[in-house]
């Protein structure tokens, strides 16, 4: 298996930069071009529809190499596999139809909805249970629960990563880091089939990245994004099933970045009476452009985020195989306590209030009080 783990990645990744150029030619094309706005960072027209890229690179190496190595997968496996196909497909043309049309949020809301039903319904793919922190005991989950959660899971992890595809390289290189730790995990624990879509998955990222990392010469558009999220979705919804120790919180750790980002956006959006689909410019990579750092540093500060929360998800999981709970714990409470002064520092909910920090404030000037009168 190693040597198509090797091969699915290598293919993977020399096609994605073969048919990236060709991709753009045909974004100009059709006229699939991002024109700046006042909420964009780019300052000249830009070629989008470059995730077609990498849908492309993906479901070729895929398909070409899934006959010899199907042999070794279950039937559920294969099953999940369709079901990755076929909803990827649909969730790839959404995007692009989006990148060329520009649809209203609310029509790719739906078909987003419909993608997640297709899954479900057509294919069986559910969390039928849970892996409960703290406790040595599984969860089952009814149906009334399993598949409204389930839905939920594919429709918000595919809205994440699109809601933070806003700077060259940075939705791509977060999900190649998210789908690198899954990868990474799945290697741990001799989950094959998430390992092998991971690397091909990955090949195909990286390949496009030559094109898009800063100064991109394409981006990814809806397309993209939208492809990349539901994979995320599905790598993890995979876990809840095959990987047995991994517990509800490891996907959540896993792409902690864009789903924080999603989370404060909806708070920002909430306190304000704006609307949750309303664009703006508070998200975290708005806010670190707006603290001085270069659009690079950005991007890289952004991934070095991405690779922490990276580890502590590999920690987690790889405490939970011996049943470590207490190191759960602890990374819940180290990322919770990160992304809260993170966002406090750099202002994702509102540039004035900032709780933790003033009390953490207060604490000191108390201490240098007493010290004082000592």
């Amino acid at each position: 298996m190693l040597m198509f783990y090797i091969l699915g990645f290598i293919v993977a990744l020399g096609l994605a930069v073969g048919l990236t150029p060709l991709v753009k030619k045909f974004a100009i094309k059709v006229g699939a071009v991002d024109v700046p706005d006042a909420r964009k960072v780019h300052t000249k027209i830009m070629p989008r529809l470059g995730g077609l890229g990498i849908f492309l690179a993906f479901m070729v190496t895929l398909l070409a190499l899934l006959p010899f190595v199907s042999d070794m997968f279950t039937t559920r496996d294969n099953r999940f596999i369709y079901a990755f196909l076929i909803g990827g497909t649909m969730i790839a043309l959404i995007g692009a139809m989006d990148d060329k049309f520009q649809l209203s949020a609310k029509l790719k809301f739906l078909a987003q909805i419909i993608t997640a039903c297709v899954v479900v319904f057509a294919f069986e793919i559910r969390i039928d249970f849970v892996n409960i922190p703290f406790v040595d005991a599984y969860s089952s989950l009814e149906l009334w629960i399993s598949i409204p959660l389930t839905i939920f899971w594919i429709v918000g992890v595919t809205n994440a990563i699109n809601l933070i595809d806003g700077l060259d390289g940075l939705a791509a290189g977060v999900s190649a880091i998210a789908i690198g730790t899954i990868a990474v995990m799945s290697f741990i624990m001799g989950n094959v089939v998430t390992a092998f879509i991971c690397l091909v998955l990955l090949g195909s990222i990286i390949g496009f990245l030559f094109f898009n990392f800063h100064p991109a010469k394409i981006f990814m558009g809806d397309t993209g994004s939208l492809f990349l999220g539901f994979s995320l979705a599905m790598l993890s919804l995979l876990g809840f099933k095959q990987i047995a120790v991994v517990t509800l919180i490891t996907p959540l750790i896993i792409i902690a970045v864009p789903l924080s980002d999603t989370m404060f956006a909806i708070i920002r959006r909430f306190l304000n009476k704006k609307p949750i689909f309303a664009p703006d410019k508070g998200h975290l990579h708005h806010r670190l452009r707006d603290l001085g750092f270069s659009h690079r540093q950005t991007v890289l500060i952004i991934y070095g985020i991405a690779a922490f929360f990276g580890v502590l998800a590999v920690i987690q999981s790889a405490a939970a195989m011996h049943e470590a709970n207490w190191v759960t714990f602890v990374v819940i409470c180290v990322m919770m306590f990160f992304l809260q002064i993170g966002a406090e520092v750099i202002g994702l909910i509102d540039k004035t209030k900032r709780p933790v920090l003033n009390f953490f404030m207060k604490l000191r000037m108390k201490a240098a009080e007493a010290r004082t009168k000592s």
